[in-house]
């Protein structure tokens, strides 16, 4: 399945806008949340090709996003990959166990970002 959009989930309006601006100029459609319980509704509504979420947010965390979109029949076949601003060890063994495709550190590098997502789609 070729991706063509893409939900961004930050609670930081600065690094939605930098990840949305990175992503159309590559081409894809980007749609934003700004939290996780914004990201399950707007997927519930219009399920995107990806999610690329933070991993730290109030509310629901990345990783229990990533959970829920992963174990539901209905969402279970959307790719979901992680940012994180931690140590990514850690979080890429939580990513993986929760189901996501992948973990990038921020701040994320363009081309590193865009090369994932190609090999996803």
């Amino acid at each position: 399945m070729a991706i063509k959009t893409i939900l961004v989930v930050d609670d930081s309006a600065t690094d939605r806008f930098f990840l949305t601006e990175l992503l159309e100029t590559a081409g894809f459609i980007v749609f934003g949340a700004e939290n996780g319980e914004d990201c399950l509704a707007k997927v519930a509504l219009n399920p995107p090709d990806l999610v690329l979420c933070d991993v730290v947010m109030p509310g629901l965390s990345g990783f229990q996003v990533t959970r829920t979109l992963t174990k539901d029949p209905k969402t279970t076949h959307i790719p979901v990959i992680l940012c994180t601003g931690k140590s990514q060890a850690t979080d890429l063994a939580w990513a993986m166990k929760m189901g996501a495709k992948a973990c990038i550190t921020k701040p994320v590098v363009s081309a590193d970002l865009l090369n994932l997502i190609n090999t996803l789609g």
